[in-house]
């Protein structure tokens, strides 16, 4: 996994003032936790915090973050974002252990065909998209695969069904539905003169 650099500064004044002071100039209030670290108040560069969380890692990318000299090894955890404009208003870092596993959000990917569903006219409907997984830093996939191949009319495939990477440990409800099968507008339609007769 890449690693990426930003810098921050260690000497801004805290307060609502101040922090509206900083996003005008064009940085982002933050704060480092984390890991034998005291609560540290920095900011970044807002355009330079975009490029570290650009890649395809995004949100999970590991960041070495140089804080007037002093580095730290983070993640960007909590993101808020202004309720209109939807811009970054303030991020908190974790500094983490590149050996121990975290938990991090990773994107699901809905892949093949679900021929039986597809032929008896139902849908496939997807309950989640995002998953919540354990694992080393390194070893954060970028997306997961949900396959569909294989799912039957009625069927559903819940967590515990998803091939994960080596080290890789779903940190949700195992049972919960990744995806689900629903009638489709024909099968509905059959169903109701079905019962109707």
């Amino acid at each position: 996994m890449s690693q990426v650099t930003l810098n921050a500064s260690t000497s801004r004044e805290q307060g609502s003032r101040n922090s509206r002071r900083l996003r005008q100039s064009g940085a982002i209030p933050a704060v480092v936790y984390g890991h034998g670290v005291a609560s540290l108040p920095i900011a970044v560069d807002a355009k330079s915090f975009r490029t570290a969380v650009s890649g395809e890692q995004g949100l999970n990318s590991l960041i070495e973050l140089n804080a007037d000299g002093k580095k730290f090894l983070v993640m960007a955890r909590e993101i808020q974002r202004h309720p209109v404009r939807g811009t970054v208003a303030h991020i908190d870092f974790q500094v983490i252990d590149p050996n121990q596993a975290v938990l991090a959000e990773v994107p699901l990917h809905v892949i093949g065909d679900a021929v039986e569903v597809r032929h008896a006219d139902w849908e496939v409907d997807q309950q989640m998209f995002s998953l919540e997984i354990s694992t080393r830093p390194d070893q954060i996939p970028t997306h997961i695969d949900v396959d569909i191949s294989d799912l039957k009319v009625g069927g559903a495939i819940r967590v515990s069904d998803v091939l994960l990477p080596s080290g890789v440990v779903p940190a949700g409800d195992p049972t919960a539905s990744v995806v689900t099968t629903r009638p489709g507008r024909v099968a509905k339609t059959a169903g109701t003169a079905e019962a109707a007769v």
